[in-house]
């Protein structure tokens, strides 16, 4: 259970991140390069992001709005 809590925390993060890109002005090249590292870190946990893709797909909900609670609940 905790790497789908740590993979769900760095969706939310990249989530975030990919959001502030696609605002005006964008976002800074520490922000841009903190992406590339969530993204390397998050393909650590392919079995942990699959189900988390499943519960969002579930629930009809974007991953962001998940919590480990709602994980916990559909395994």
């Amino acid at each position: 259970m905790e790497s789908i809590s740590e993979a769900l925390e760095l969706l939310k993060r990249q989530a975030v991140l990919e959001s502030r890109m696609r605002q005006a002005g964008g976002i800074r090249v520490t922000e841009e390069r903190e992406l590339y590292v969530l993204r390397e870190r998050v393909q650590r946990y392919p079995q942990a992001v699959a189900a988390i893709l499943k519960t969002a797909s579930n629930l009809h909900r974007p991953v962001d709005t998940l919590s480990s609670a709602d994980l916990r609940d559909l395994s």
